[in-house]
């Protein structure tokens, strides 16, 4: 079997354009959307995604501040600073970028962003907006996955999806999504008893662990669809995804490649949120 490469490109380009007309808009109106990326760590893999972040903000006419609290920042002075951008007339839209310094959870300090600039969805409120089916921004990731398989006309309604991952930035924001479009959907973790057997049961598998390899042809039934979200550094230095992808092609009938699938399309919708978030302040 062929199995097609779900490339992300494409689908990231024209998010892209739409986005770089819509923030030129905003910026004829008075003021060019403002991104600020609060950052509190030392982890090279987080500089170089908030570097691209800051270059895609550039080429898309989006300002960007960066906001380094170092990577020894405390609780309290992370809070303070999401609250400080969130009263920010002049700040549409607030990411927290990860990981968090040692003994500090996404859960500690999310609070602290305004939902209307929640660009990444990461709060309780905005991830209570979204199990509620209620108007707010998603996390980019999750989104990602569905605007992929859609772009790929990958049918969803009334088809079986198993998530490998239960975290509260991709696995369970990605089964509220899935339900909204009438799949059908297992999440899977850690605890999942005989994993192969339930993964090789779905017409789509999406690998959203943060485990190299965890995925492998024996989790994947002939003629399923498999997304790779994984972003794992490798021994030589690149990027890899969940997915053991030599294993699975010619089995499944179409796979999401890492680098190239999911990443380029997170990011363009991430930045579509923050011209969204302008347009909204400016309502």
């Amino acid at each position: 079997m062929d199995t097609v490469s779900l490339t992300g490109k494409e689908l990231a380009a024209a998010i892209n354009a739409d986005t770089k007309q819509r923030a030129a808009a905003r910026t004829e109106a008075g003021a060019a959307p403002r991104l600020a990326l609060i950052v509190a760590n030392d982890d090279p893999a987080s500089a170089w995604y908030v570097n691209s972040l800051r270059k895609a903000a550039e080429r898309l006419g989006i300002a960007c501040d960066t906001v380094d609290l170092g990577a020894d920042a405390t609780a309290e002075a992370i809070r303070a600073e999401l609250a400080a951008r969130s009263a920010d007339r002049a700040t549409d839209g607030i990411m927290l970028q990860t990981p968090l310094p040692a003994g500090i959870t996404l859960e500690d300090v999310s609070p602290a962003i305004a939902a209307t600039k929640d660009v990444d969805g990461v709060s309780p409120l905005s991830l209570g907006l979204l199990t509620a089916g209620l108007t707010g921004f998603v996390p980019a990731t999750a989104e990602a996955v569905v605007e992929l398989l859609k772009h790929h006309d990958i049918p969803l309604s009334g088809r079986h999806v198993a998530v490998v991952g239960r975290s509260n930035v991709v696995g369970k924001p990605l089964a509220q999504l899935l339900l909204a479009e009438n799949a059908t959907v297992t999440v899977c973790h850690s605890r999942t008893t005989d994993l192969p057997a339930v993964t090789s049961a779905a017409d789509v598998v999406v690998a959203a662990a943060g485990r190299i390899g965890l995925v492998t042809g024996a989790h994947v039934r002939e003629g399923a669809v498999v997304v790779d979200v994984g972003t794992n550094e490798a021994a030589d230095g690149g990027i890899v995804g969940d997915v053991e992808a030599e294993s699975v092609r010619g089995k499944a009938a179409a796979l999401s490649p890492v680098p190239g699938g999911i990443g380029p399309v997170t990011t363009a919708l991430l930045m579509r949120h923050v011209v969204a978030a302008a347009e909204n302040s400016a309502d």
